[in-house]
């Protein structure tokens, strides 16, 4: 288009490019790379879920749903989060249907946050929240998290110092991503600590629920009705159900907090796609789908663990999500983006630095694989991984 118009003006998000996992997608494509940065899978889902949304379609449900979501879908979330965390929910009022879990957490974000506020964010940190907080007028405050024997935890110690009477906002995530740790119930008791006799509200990203291993159990926010009461909680079909292409959400919060949260989404998205929402509550019925995927996820991170054994790559724990981070120290001295862009390019399998994931220049070390994927990629990737 040719224009001689000279439009100069402010950007909302001056430090924010294109996403690291775009850039590393776009190179492994390019380079015919090994995909393990990006976190879909590259199998396809449920036939059965494909045939619902078929029939959905056929049966004429193509039309605006209600502005929260389907209620059938919504009366399924509150079943279904009843049966796992004892916790009651009323889907008519405390549930609303979401265009994918990002657009959940920029939503509650927008919705509590107003200019001058501060929000702790723990890092690394999936890497929406901060330009969401800087949407808002928000202050993030990072702490960052330990790396030692275990893994990666959260210092708690700090946490708690970094609380001023500024803070209107805690975002946690559990499982966590990029590091695959979990919160564990020591955990939920040292945050319920800290903002016991405050106004702090929660945020809690728990896309990867049904994604815990060797037996540890899911805290979800859900579970302590300490943190429910003050809580946004959100989640992702796109990520139980292997359709992250869908964009189908949900958030849980109670009825005042839901409505602050509707008034924003009713204007940023209006509703979510119909006939899939139908789709995913007839899904919903049968239970299995979830129940069974920390064990079929369990399986591929054993399978990509133990081929790794036989590299350089030092293996830390993951024990929750669909990511393996590991420590490359004895592969490379290179920066971590350096490094992954080497990895995809020369060695064809593509990584995300972990640096990508904080808010100042952070170097350990480490990337992230994703294994979500066949078990002949996995296999592939292996092959290549274990030849440096």
């Amino acid at each position: 288009m040719n224009t001689s118009v000279n439009i100069d003006f402010p950007s909302k998000l001056p430090q924010v490019g294109v996403t690291i996992f775009s850039t590393m997608s776009a190179l492994a494509a390019e380079k015919g790379a090994v995909n393990l940065g990006q976190g879909f899978p590259d199998f396809d889902c449920d036939p059965a879920l494909i045939d619902a949304v078929d029939a959905a379609m056929r049966q004429g449900l193509n039309q605006y749903p209600p502005m929260p979501g389907v209620p059938a879908l919504r009366a399924a979330i509150a079943e279904k989060i009843g049966k796992l965390y004892g916790c009651t929910y009323d889907p008519a009022s405390e549930i609303t249907v979401t265009a994918g879990a990002t657009q959940a957490l920029l939503t509650a974000i927008l919705c509590c946050v107003h200019p001058g506020d501060e929000v702790i964010v723990i890092e690394p940190a999936y890497d929406s929240y901060l330009p969401a907080i800087a949407l808002a007028g928000g202050v993030p405050v990072t702490v960052q998290m330990t790396i030692g024997a275990a893994g990666y935890t959260v210092p708690w110690d700090k946490v708690a110092a970094a609380v001023t009477p500024k803070t209107r906002l805690f975002i946690i995530n559990t499982p966590h991503n990029p590091t695959g740790s979990i919160l564990r119930p020591a955990d939920m008791e040292k945050l319920a600590a800290i903002v016991r006799d405050s106004a702090i509200l929660i945020l809690s990203d728990e896309v990867y629920e049904h994604m815990v291993y060797d037996g540890a159990r899911h805290e979800s926010v859900c579970r302590h009705p300490e943190l429910a009461a003050r809580a946004f909680v959100v989640s992702s079909f796109g990520k139980t159900y292997h359709v992250t292409g869908w964009k189908v959400g949900y958030v849980v919060a109670p009825a005042a907090l839901s409505v602050e949260f509707r008034k924003l989404h009713q204007f940023n998205v209006f509703t979510v796609n119909t006939p899939m929402q139908h789709a995913l509550a007839a899904y919903m019925a049968t239970p299995t789908p979830y129940l069974e995927l920390s064990d079929f996820y369990q399986r591929k991170r054993d399978l990509f663990r133990d081929g790794l054994q036989a590299s350089r790559f030092r293996l830390l724990p993951a024990d929750g999500t669909y990511f393996q981070c590991v420590d490359y120290s004895r592969v490379s001295n290179l920066p971590e983006i350096e490094f992954a862009t080497w990895l995809t390019a020369e060695i064809g399998v593509a990584a995300i630095p972990v640096s990508a994931f904080y808010r100042q220049a952070h170097e350990s070390g480490i990337v992230r694989f994703c294994f979500a994927k066949r078990d002949d990629t996995l296999q592939s990737a292996l092959r290549l991984l274990t030849a440096l």
